[in-house]
C-alpha cells in the first residue's frame, strides 16, 4: 500500500479508518505494554513540540509521572501547578493513551476559554500524529474542536460551561485553568452539570490549574487536602522544572513581581490586588461546612434562648444576575458570629420577604436592616407593612452627617431601612475592615471569603472585580456600619467604638476615614443647645439626596407626638 493511501484526508500523518495492518510480534507486545502502562506509552511514544528544537520526544519529569499515576488510578485528581511546568501536555498526552486504548469513551477538554480548549485540541492533535502507524486508531473526523476514532472514541475541547456539555455522556472530563474560570460560570457548571457527569461508576474527572484568588479551585484544593472530597491533591514546585533554580527565580521576580511569583510560581493562594481585606488576613481565613444548607439558606449555628441576632439584607430583581442575600449575625457579645446566611439568584423581591421574616422569627426575632436604592424598597415594605414585622431598622436624616440607625420612628426623613449611599458605604467598609482583621467578626462561609478576595478598591470606592459578585459582602457592609451607629449602643449595651478603637471620638473619625476626610454634619453654621442636647441647623443646609430642611425640622421630631417624646430616639441627639 502506497505512502497516502492510508491517510486521512491527504494528511500523511495521521491513519484512516479501515486501514488493515499486519503487526509485527514485537508491534504487539508493545501494543499490550502501552495499553497495560500509560507512563511508558508517553515516555517511548509520544512526541510534543519544544520552543528551542521543535518535535521531542516526551521525557516526563518525576512530578509528571506521579500525574500520570493518579490520573490512571483514582477517578479525581486536582493539580496545582505552577506555570510553564509541563501540565497541559501530561494531561494530553493522557488522553491519547485512554482514547486508543479504550474503546467508546467520550473525552471532554474544558478550558477557561474556548480558544484556550482550541489550543490544547492542538497539542494533542500534535502528538497524536507523530505517533506510529501501527499506534494509531484510525480517523473518522478530524476538526478543530473535536476529533472522532475508529473505536469510537470521540474528543471534544470547549469552554467551561453548563452549555458546552450539557446532554452529554463524558468518562473523562479534564478541567485546564479551572482557577480562572469566572466565579459565575463555575458557580453554574458545578451545581448544574458537574454533578452529572461526575456520577458515573468509572468516570474520571481531572482538573488542573494554577492559583487565581481563593475561588472554587481554591475549594476544592482545600478541600482535597482536608480529605473533605474525593480528589487526589498533587502539587509541584516550580524547582522541580528542571533548569529553573534560585538564579532563575532572581530574573523571573524582576521582570514580574514578587506577588505575581508567589501566585503563579509558588502557587499560593492570594487575593486580588487592591483587596479591602489585607492579602494577610484573607490568606488565613478558613471555611466550614454549613450545619445544613437547603435552597441558598446556609445555617451554621442554630439559634440560642437569650441570643440577640442582626440580619442585613441585599436584594436584587431576582434576574439570574446577582444575587438575593440575607445575612444573620449573633451580636450577643463580641466576636460577633455569622449563624446563617441566604444567597440566590433566581427568589422573586415579592417571594423575599417571606424568607426574611420566618428566618428572622426563628432566630428571636431578629433585628432586620435591609438596602432599600431598588427594589429593596418594596421588600422592606412588604416586611414592615404587610407581614408587620417590627423589629425592622428604620434610618434618619441628619444633615450632612447622613442616615442614621433608628427603630420605629416617624417623620419625612424617615425610611424602612439604609439607602447605601457613598458616605455609608465608606464608613461601613472601613469598619468591616477594622472588625474583620481584627477578629471582632468571625465567620466560616466560603461564599464570603470568595467574594471578599474580589472586593477590590476601584474610583475612590470598593466594589466586585468584573465577573464576580459582591452582594454577600454588601451585607457585611451594611452590618459593618449598622455595629458603628449610636443607636446600636442601645439595642445591645455595647460600644462597637470602644471595642475596635479605644480612642477618643476624633481619632476614630480619622480612622474611619479611608478615602478622606468624613465631617460630623456640624460646621459654623450649626449651634449646640448644651443644656437640651439639641442641634440647630441652618436653612441653607441639604441632606445627602439634596433635599433642604428647616432648622426646626428635628425639634418637631422630637416634642410634637401625642405620647410626647421618644427616648430611645432622643438619645441619639
Amino acid at each position: 500500500m502506497g505512502k497516502n493511501e492510508y491517510a486521512y484526508k491527504q494528511n500523511p500523518l495521521l491513519k484512516q479508518r479501515g486501514v488493515q495492518i499486519d503487526f509485527t510480534k514485537k508491534q504487539v507486545q508493545e501494543i499490550i505494554r502501552c495499553a497495560k502502562d500509560p507512563e511508558y506509552f508517553l515516555r517511548e511514544y509520544i512526541k510534543v513540540i519544544s520552543l528551542d528544537d521543535g518535535i521531542v520526544p516526551f521525557h516526563p519529569y518525576p512530578f509528571q509521572q506521579k500525574l500520570v499515576e493518579s490520573f490512571h488510578n483514582r477517578r479525581f485528581t486536582i493539580c496545582k501547578l505552577p506555570r510553564q511546568s509541563g501540565k497541559s501536555v501530561t494531561v494530553t498526552a493522557y488522553l491519547i493513551h485512554q482514547a486508543i486504548f479504550r474503546d467508546n469513551i467520550n473525552i471532554a477538554i474544558l478550558a477557561n476559554k474556548r480558544e484556550t480548549s482550541f489550543e490544547l485540541m492542538a497539542k494533542l492533535q500534535t502528538s497524536y500524529e507523530n505517533l506510529p502507524k501501527w499506534l494509531q486508531q484510525g480517523v473518522i473526523a478530524w476538526n478543530k474542536g473535536s476529533i472522532e476514532l475508529e473505536n469510537g472514541s470521540r474528543i471534544t475541547a470547549s469552554s467551561t460551561s453548563s452549555s458546552a456539555v450539557r446532554g452529554f455522556s463524558y468518562n473523562i472530563v479534564m478541567l485546564d485553568e479551572f482557577a480562572f474560570v469566572p466565579t459565575n460560570i463555575a458557580e453554574e457548571f458545578f451545581s448544574s452539570v458537574y454533578p452529572t457527569i461526575s456520577s458515573g461508576k468509572s468516570t474520571k474527572v481531572i482538573i488542573v490549574s494554577t492559583p487565581n484568588g481563593l475561588n472554587h479551585f481554591y475549594k476544592l484544593w482545600t478541600d482535597a487536602e482536608k480529605n473533605r472530597n474525593s480528589y487526589n491533591a498533587i502539587e509541584a514546585h516550580w524547582s522541580e522544572v528542571p533548569g529553573r533554580d534560585a538564579k532563575w527565580r532572581e530574573e523571573t521576580v524582576a521582570n514580574t513581581s514578587e506577588q505575581q511569583f508567589a501566585q503563579e510560581f509558588e502557587c499560593d493562594f492570594l487575593g486580588s490586588a487592591g483587596s479591602l481585606i489585607s492579602a494577610s488576613k484573607l490568606k488565613v481565613l478558613t471555611y466550614e461546612d454549613p450545619l445544613t444548607s437547603s435552597g441558598g439558606l446556609d445555617v451554621y449555628e442554630n439559634p440560642i434562648q437569650g441570643h440577640e441576632y442582626l440580619m442585613t439584607v441585599d436584594v436584587s430583581r431576582g434576574m439570574r444576575l446577582d444575587y438575593s442575600a440575607f445575612l444573620l449575625v449573633d451580636i450577643t457579645s463580641y466576636p460577633h458570629r455569622l449563624v446563617a446566611k441566604y444567597r440566590n439568584n433566581e427568589i422573586k423581591p415579592m417571594l423575599f420577604p417571606d424568607i426574611i421574616v420566618r428566618t428572622a422569627k426563628t432566630y428571636n426575632n431578629a433585628w432586620i436592616l435591609c438596602e432599600v436604592n431598588d427594589i429593596g424598597d418594596q421588600v422592606a415594605s412588604i416586611v414592615f407593612y404587610d407581614m408587620e414585622y417590627e423589629n425592622l431598622l428604620m434610618t434618619s436624616m441628619r444633615g450632612r452627617a447622613g442616615q442614621v440607625l433608628g427603630h420605629g420612628f416617624s417623620g419625612g426623613k424617615t425610611q424602612l431601612g439604609l439607602k447605601m449611599a457613598k458616605a455609608p458605604k465608606k464608613i461601613g467598609c472601613s469598619n468591616l475592615k477594622q472588625m474583620v482583621e481584627g477578629d471582632k467578626i468571625l465567620f466560616k462561609d466560603f461564599q464570603i471569603i470568595n467574594e471578599l478576595t474580589t472586593f477590590v478598591e476601584k474610583r475612590d470606592t470598593f466594589m466586585a472585580e468584573e465577573g464576580c459578585h459582591d452582594d454577600l459582602v454588601m451585607c457585611m457592609v451594611i452590618y459593618a456600619w449598622a455595629v458603628a451607629q449610636d443607636y446600636f449602643k442601645e439595642m445591645t449595651d455595647q460600644s462597637v467604638r470602644e471595642e475596635l478603637y479605644e480612642k477618643d471620638k476624633s481619632q476614630l473619625e480619622e480612622d474611619m476615614s479611608p478615602f478622606g476626610f468624613i465631617t460630623d454634619g456640624m460646621d459654623d453654621n450649626v449651634y449646640h443647645e448644651k443644656e437640651s442636647g439639641l442641634v440647630w441647623n441652618d436653612t441653607s443646609q441639604f441632606d445627602e439626596y439634596g433635599v433642604p430642611y428647616s432648622p426646626w425640622e428635628w425639634e418637631k421630631r422630637t416634642y410634637n407626638r401625642d405620647n410626647g417624646p421618644d427616648p430611645s430616639w432622643w438619645r441619639q441627639y
